[in-house]
């Protein structure tokens, strides 16, 4: 090979200049870090030390130990003697016992089906509108009471009336039963069921009120 082709060759696997700039700044890094670590490890050589007590001429003293019991003493090794049989005997024993049954749930009043009717004989007015005084009878100056019989339905309605007693004038009598058909009752209750009843009722005729 000739020597024109050396000097050929030669520049193409020389390094260059910044291949050079970082192999020297990487060497210098790692000098610096093994110089950083050599120092810690100088300095932390006596990070710890066992602690050494003081010595001392006396020894350390122990109690003795409790001697044994005699052959054919019973005991423990506190020297306490062992409980015998009756001490078991008299521990109270806890006696299961079943759980006393539930009481019994009464059961619940029966309700009222609603108020009760109290007892009554005889039929009730609740409505009695005034009787009409005859024209006639207040001209002959006629007046008296009329007793009037009504015979009330279970529906408080008057089914029937009659005289009882007259007033001695045929008007005052017929405006007697004439008024007393109109009224309402509370009819008679037995066994707290509405019945029918009757009851007389007086009608008074009078011009001086």
């Amino acid at each position: 090979m000739s020597t024109g082709s050396q000097h050929a060759i030669h520049p193409s696997w020389r390094p260059s200049r910044t291949a050079l700039l970082i192999a020297g700044a990487a060497f210098a890094l790692g000098l610096l870090l093994f110089l950083l670590l050599w120092m810690d490890q100088r300095n932390n050589t006596d990070f710890y030390r066992a602690p050494v007590s003081p010595p001392t001429g006396a020894a350390p003293t122990f109690d003795p130990l409790p001697a044994p019991l005699p052959a054919g003493e019973s005991g423990t090794a506190s020297g306490m003697p062992e409980p015998g049989d009756e001490v078991f005997a008299e521990r109270p024993q806890v006696a299961e016992q079943a759980p006393p049954p539930p009481p019994p749930i009464a059961p619940p009043p029966p309700q009222p089906l609603g108020p009760a009717l109290a007892a009554r004989a005889n039929p009730v007015p609740v409505s009695s509108p005034a009787p009409r005084y005859p024209a006639e009878a207040a001209r002959r100056r006629e007046s008296g009471t009329v007793l009037v019989r009504v015979d009330v339905g279970p529906d408080g309605v008057p089914t029937s009336t009659s005289i009882v007693q007259s007033s001695q004038s045929r008007s005052l009598d017929k405006a007697a039963l004439d008024a007393v058909r109109r009224w309402r009752f509370q009819p008679a209750v037995v066994d707290g069921h509405p019945t029918v009843g009757s009851v007389v009722v007086p009608i008074e005729f009078n011009l001086e009120r």
